[in-house]
């Protein structure tokens, strides 16, 4: 006490220390409490923010649909991480093996966000970042989902152009997000296009692949088919969230997207058509040309002086192998792929009629046709050649006739309009019509 009363003021002061210390400390330990107790009362939901990122189509022939993902943005550990469901390596063991037997094996993986942005921002490809308006709830259902969506066990599956890809995968988690509203909104409203038309939006820019992915389709993609089912395609799935509004947990009404944010706009690249185009007159233009000249080789084969008929002759043989050639491997590949593989959209192909195998024949016969010494062989040759074209014309009007009946419905105008011309001018058919024509001539004078 003696120390204390000899030195009243420095007693004082630490007194008046000690219980600010006690006080600041209570107060920190209050605040704490208040802390910890507001964020026990939130969710993992409260932190999380998804959006959808769709991407436009890119250089190879697999992105000419665009892509689209998953974006999850995590306020706790900072992370913003890309939902990807269209992850193939071709380093996958068979992998080309499975491609063409309809078995490609696809994955669900997860990185960083802003790499993955800016690596389709770097080729040139359109972004824009849809913001989702969820509930906590249903961010963290969505968030749950996807992560199981990652694992080893779960993330491998069977690709399908049109049924299981990696937008139906991301319209499905949508329809997750509002509990079954968004298919419930969609899956009995009609779709603008078949599924033909819609690849042919995306295809009208390479005549050679527009062609023969068309070729290449059978009939079960010419049916009509909902707005849920057009949402295969990323772009379809912005276009219907922009302005989709659902009913949230509380019971009121909602726009699914806050808001839209376009990153990228892709420079000088093929835009995706609104609406497809007629392709048929093309491919009728490029036949009838092919037609005008086997029509002057043949008038150049018919002429008497001898140098003239011998090249016309020549190059008829030769034309008509690599016809055979070009359409051949053609029509083996839709073989293969309409009896032998698991790519269903090509079945009830009635192209097969008239483009198949057999037109590989015409390789051989048109070789012989254009070297052959021995003059009966090379006739009998030019016969042939002649008989299996007179074929492939009759087998392309029988996919027309068919057409009356209700069963058969292919849009396969495009190898019609392409194959017919050509066939017609190297059957039997116009020397059919000269023999009708000069009887005809003959008899009524």
């Amino acid at each position: 006490m003696s120390g204390l009363v000899k030195f009243p003021g420095i007693a004082a002061i630490l007194i008046v220390f000690f219980l600010a210390s006690v006080f600041s400390l209570s107060a920190q330990a209050d605040g704490t409490g208040l802390r910890a107790s507001s964020e026990a009362g939130r969710s993992r939901g409260d932190y999380l923010t998804l959006k959808i990122a769709v991407m436009g189509p890119g250089d190879e022939l697999y992105f000419w649909w665009g892509h689209i993902a998953l974006i999850v943005e995590d306020a706790v550990s900072g992370q913003s991480r890309f939902y990807d469901y269209g992850l193939f390596s071709f380093k996958n063991e068979r992998f080309f093996v499975n491609f063409a037997l309809g078995r490609l094996l696809y994955s669900c993986g997860v990185s960083s966000a802003a790499g993955n942005i800016n690596n389709y921002i770097r080729t040139n490809r359109d972004v824009t970042i849809y913001t989702l308006d969820l509930s906590a709830k249903q961010k963290e259902a969505v968030w749950s989902f996807a992560e199981q969506n990652v694992l080893p066990e779960n993330r491998d599956y069977y690709y399908h152009h049109f049924k299981d890809n990696c937008a139906t995968r991301i319209r499905d988690l949508i329809d997750l997000a509002t509990e079954g509203q968004f298919k419930e909104r969609f899956v009995q409203s009609p779709g603008r296009f078949t599924l033909r038309q819609h690849v042919r939006r995306h295809t009208w820019f390479s005549p050679f692949f527009d062609w023969l992915l068309n070729f290449l389709m059978g009939q079960n993609i010419d049916t009509p088919i909902t707005e849920w089912e057009e949402m295969f395609l990323p772009a379809e799935i912005g276009n219907r969230i922009q302005n989709f509004q659902y009913v949230d947990p509380s019971g009121e009404k909602r726009a699914l997207v806050a808001s839209t944010e376009i990153l990228y706009r892709a420079v000088n690249r093929p835009a995706i058509l609104d609406k497809p185009r007629r392709q048929w007159i093309r491919e009728l233009f490029l036949g009838l040309f092919i037609a005008a000249g086997l029509v002057f080789l043949l008038w150049l084969r018919g002429l008497k002086s001898p140098v003239p008929a011998a090249q016309g002759r020549f190059l008829l043989g030769l034309t008509q192998s690599l016809l055979g050639l070009f359409f051949g491997i053609a029509g083996t590949i839709l073989f293969f792929m309409s009896f032998f593989t698991n790519h269903d959209y090509t079945y009830h192909n009635s192209n097969i009629l008239y483009v198949n195998p057999l037109i590989l024949a015409a390789v051989p016969l048109g070789i012989k046709a254009a070297w052959g010494k021995d003059q009966k062989k090379r006739l009998f040759s030019e016969w042939l050649l002649r008989g299996l074209w007179t074929y492939v014309f009759l087998g392309g009007i029988l996919s027309m006739v068919i057409k009356l009946f209700p069963e058969f419905y292919q849009q396969n105008q495009v190898t019609q309009a392409l194959v017919l011309p050509f066939a017609l001018v190297l059957s039997f058919i116009p020397s059919w019509g000269k023999i009708l024509l000069a009887g005809f001539r003959k008899k009524w004078g």
